[in-house]
């Protein structure tokens, strides 16, 4: 009680120009760093812009006598409350390099790629990479792979490539807004207070009917096109049954997974169970992998264990004899999640000081004037996302700054923290496809061949599902108010 007393005095009134001078250079400096970086932003430097900004927003609490004592026990608060989430996105890693080397993610692949028909193949390619990314937690990765092979496939039926790389982006979205395994899916609820299941559960409402309707567009579309020709995904199914033993035994393990979700497992425990189930199918079904990945003759304890462990904890990559194959097979276990937990421990830092000083109070004051409603709310959200998105370059930015922004402002309207974190997933993570000079437009771009021009208005389910989150809000249709336990 006295504590709080004591922030209470310390934090003042802080005006909204002040307040929003570190968060104008934090953009600015974002949007350069972009410009110099590209793709290469997670590696490290965008943390650093925010480190800069997060001192900038120390200067102005200087001037307006707030101790450098509360500064650090405000940082120290924020990063104490994204403890469970940086511990999950850990056994995110995990899990990802044991169900890759216990051939789960192949099994997938392999059974996905067989959806693929002619009369029925743009629903089959969102259908696909919906699988894969779902699987993999990665939009990157799935376009990077299957997506390639599909526009491949797609141009040799006579499809405008735009459409079919609209249909690969929809699916790959999907899965990276879901799947427990991705980054941002872990990022939203870190950044709202939310939960990680109750994030997933909860953006369900709004990201079913997305997909769809976007489902539906496509079987229209793909009967306004006549098709010649087969599909041929022989060689991914060749590849991946040289490489892995395949049964749908392999889908027993994410049945489980699924079931201690449906049960409200908690994640940790949930993830932890899932990685070490992987690393025990791997030993049933995966025996010839595992020596071969400890590059040995004969498979005893410790090949095992040094096999098992280096999925979990460091990198696999598995050579298939199909190139393509090759990069989504490629893991990087706990230490591949290190750039993400580095982003979100740095925005703690910036989100900390920022709240010492009383910068997210003003800014959150601000948008509670103008926002008369909860509508007026959520669509301020879609439209700081969107703004982040355009100016920042970074979808990963898309959510952590409007995140930090909003955060007070919800709560203040008793709104529960998943209402935050659908939206930011809803508008933050899937848009930032459809802008060229963002990382992951211009990846997308890149990587397909397509440009952005070309598949944006394709891209269906990307450009639904902000719509869809101000539509529930609008009707108040699943819009969950705070509760206390």
């Amino acid at each position: 009680m006295k504590r709080s007393n004591i922030n209470q005095l310390e934090t003042p009134k802080l005006s909204l120009r002040s307040a929003l001078i570190p968060l104008l250079i934090l953009i600015i400096l974002l949007t350069y760093n972009i410009a110099i970086y590209g793709d290469d932003t997670l590696k490290g430097s965008n943390q650093f812009i925010l480190l800069i900004a997060g001192a900038i927003a120390g200067l102005v609490g200087f001037f307006n006598k707030i101790s450098y004592k509360l500064m650090l026990q405000k940082i120290a608060e924020n990063i104490a409350s994204v403890t469970i989430p940086i511990l999950i996105l850990l056994f995110v890693g995990a899990l990802a390099g044991t169900w890759l080397l216990s051939g789960i993610i192949p099994a997938m692949i392999y059974y996905g790629v067989q959806i693929a028909s002619p009369s029925f193949f743009l629903p089959s390619c969102v259908l696909i990479c919906t699988l894969i990314s779902l699987a993999t937690g990665s939009s990157w990765s799935t376009s990077a792979t299957v997506g390639i092979a599909l526009i491949g496939i797609g141009k040799a039926l006579g499809l405008p490539a735009g459409m079919i790389a609209g249909a690969v982006i929809s699916g790959a979205y999907f899965g990276d807004k879901l799947s427990p395994l991705s980054d941002t899916t872990n990022l939203a609820p870190a950044m709202a207070g939310s939960e990680l299941f109750t994030h997933i559960r909860y953006m369900l409402y709004t990201t079913l009917p997305t997909i769809t309707i976007t489902l539906f567009v496509f079987i229209v579309l793909g009967f306004t096109y006549s098709t010649s020709g087969e599909v041929d995904t022989s060689s991914f199914k060749n590849a991946i049954a040289e490489k892995f033993n395949i049964n749908l035994w392999l889908f027993l393990v994410p049945a489980l997974v699924l079931v201690m979700i449906i049960k409200k497992i908690p994640p940790l425990i949930a993830l932890f169970l899932g990685s070490m189930l992987g690393a025990f199918f791997a030993l049933i079904f995966q025996p010839v992998l595992l020596v071969e990945m400890a590059g040995v003759q004969k498979l005893n304890f410790k090949v095992a264990f040094l096999s098992i462990l280096n999925a979990v904890a460091i990198k696999t990559n598995i050579i298939t004899s199909e190139q393509l194959l090759n990069e989504l097979f490629t893991s990087g276990g706990m230490q591949g999640m290190l750039g993400t937990v580095w982003l979100i421990i740095c925005a703690m830092v910036f989100g900390g000081i920022m709240d010492a000083i009383g910068a997210l109070q003003a800014i959150s004051n601000a948008f509670l004037n103008w926002t008369k409603s909860v509508f007026q709310l959520f669509a301020s959200t879609v439209a700081s996302c969107l703004t982040v998105n355009l100016s920042a370059s970074d979808q990963y930015l898309a959510i952590v700054v409007p995140g930090k922004m909003f955060k007070k402002a919800y709560e203040d309207r008793k709104l529960a923290p998943e209402n935050l974190s659908r939206t930011l997933e809803d508008s933050g993570t899937v848009t930032s496809v459809l802008i060229p000079w963002n990382t992951c437009g211009a990846y997308q771009s890149s990587v397909l061949g397509v440009s952005v021009a070309d598949y944006f208005i394709y891209s269906i389910f990307n450009l639904l599902s902000p719509i869809m989150t101000l539509i529930f809000a609008y009707f108040k249709v699943k819009i969950r108010s705070l509760t206390k336990v």
